[in-house]
């Protein structure tokens, strides 16, 4: 059995094709552009290919209600020509299969859940730390949602003391995304986090703010791992940063030998590694099918 699995991002769109199991057999990639031309390019891969059904994670903020006029669109964005583009419909216009929708970060958990580092798990997290900060949660076996899609990268977290970094966020500043995301180090380090030294302060901030995040997320959510990906946790140097950050946080407050003995194996990197959002889809589309 084929399905399809697209990963729109704001930067690159990634299509694949694969099976029941998250083995992916062909994939590709191309810039994001308009949504016309972006989407045509999707279907033109997918025709042909024999996929009986499509799961699309998009960039968002996207409608996830399917009780909602607008279900299936991209919601305001400043990516332009995408704010209210209803993608899903485009899709369908030239492929009669289902589709599943979600966003890109609950695919990537969903990804996880089914195939990867929260395999056999029924809850799990999944936050992607690079131009922006998103996170997908899996609750009980199932992707959360509510009033919209968590946005979780926007969260509130306490400055720390020697930062005067004023925040990118456009709508924050100041909030986890403003703090903690790509653009944010460049910006208070005059360089791209890839080209600064391993014991760079940069990276002791950066924990800082992550596992303050994680800290609230686990509060909350308490998930049963917590995956990190994305460009910025591409620094192997983050993930023990960030987890002694978890611990001393907490403080001892929730007992349990995973945020104790075992924290080494449940803040880690995606066991998918960079195919969690292309899986991520595969796993939407199964659920399509099946639904």
């Amino acid at each position: 059995m084929l399905f399809g699995s697209i990963e729109g991002g704001g930067t690159k769109f990634v299509c694949g094709v694969g099976n029941e199991n998250g083995e992916i057999a062909e994939r590709i990639s191309f810039s994001t552009t308009t949504p016309v031309e972006t989407l045509d390019r999707a279907v033109e891969f997918f025709k042909n290919k024999g996929v009986q059904a499509i799961g699309f994670g998009s960039f968002g903020p996207v409608d996830v209600d399917k009780q909602s006029d607008t279900y299936g669109s991209v919601m305001k964005t400043p990516k332009p020509n995408w704010s209210g583009y209803r993608v899903v419909d485009h899709i369908k216009r030239s492929l009669n299969v289902p589709i599943g929708f979600d966003t890109d970060v609950n695919a990537a958990a969903l990804g996880e859940a089914a195939w990867g580092a929260a395999r056999g798990l029924d809850s799990c997290l999944y936050i992607t730390v690079g131009t922006g900060i998103g996170a997908g949660a899996v609750a009980e076996g199932r992707l959360i949602h509510g009033l919209v899609h968590p946005e979780m990268g926007h969260i509130l977290v306490r400055r720390h003391p020697e930062d005067q970094y004023e925040g990118h966020c456009p709508f924050h500043k100041d909030c986890l995304e403003g703090l903690a995301a790509g653009p944010a180090i460049e910006a208070r380090w005059n360089r791209k986090g890839n080209e600064l030294d391993d014991n760079h302060p940069a990276w002791d901030l950066e924990s800082y703010y992550i596992a303050q995040a994680l800290m609230n997320y686990i509060l909350i959510l308490s998930p049963k791992k917590i995956i990190l990906g994305g460009g910025v946790m591409s620094q192997p140097q983050l993930f023990p940063l960030i987890r002694e950050q978890v611990g001393t946080l907490l403080n001892g407050y929730v007992q349990h030998h995973a945020l104790d003995s075992e924290i080494n194996d449940y803040i880690v990197p995606p066991g998918l590694g960079s195919n969690a959002g292309l899986c991520g889809g595969l796993a939407l589309a199964r659920q399509a099918l099946e639904m």
